[in-house]
């Protein structure tokens, strides 16, 4: 396996790995909320307000920065996208060096 393919294979393998914590933290979510329903609802823990609510939401939101995590930010900010910016402002940089000595040859 050349270098381009073993770095196509362990990108997937990230990706995988990322998708099934995903997975994971929202099967965690769903059960600790109904778990968080019957401590409030049914064990009368905190009977007179519903605090599961504000403890699901809480948690509800940070799944949901996870989530665009690993679906919208990873999925096009990975190693190609770093690798095109940083040759990008190679090449910005080779041109405004060339602008420079082109400059200086010409006021010689």
């Amino acid at each position: 396996m050349d270098t381009e393919q073993h770095e196509i294979y362990e990108y997937a393998r990230k990706r995988i790995r990322q998708k099934k914590a995903l997975y994971i933290h929202f099967v965690v979510f769903f059960l600790g909320s109904i778990f968080l329903f019957i401590i409030n609802k049914w064990l009368n823990v905190g009977e007179p307000t519903n605090w599961y609510i504000w403890a699901a939401t809480t948690w509800f939101f940070v799944f949901m920065f996870h989530l665009i995590k690993v679906l919208v930010i990873d999925s096009f900010m990975n190693k190609n996208w770093e690798r095109e910016q940083v040759n990008k402002l190679m090449t910005a940089q080779e041109k405004k060096l060339e602008q420079l000595k082109n400059e200086i040859d010409n006021t010689k």
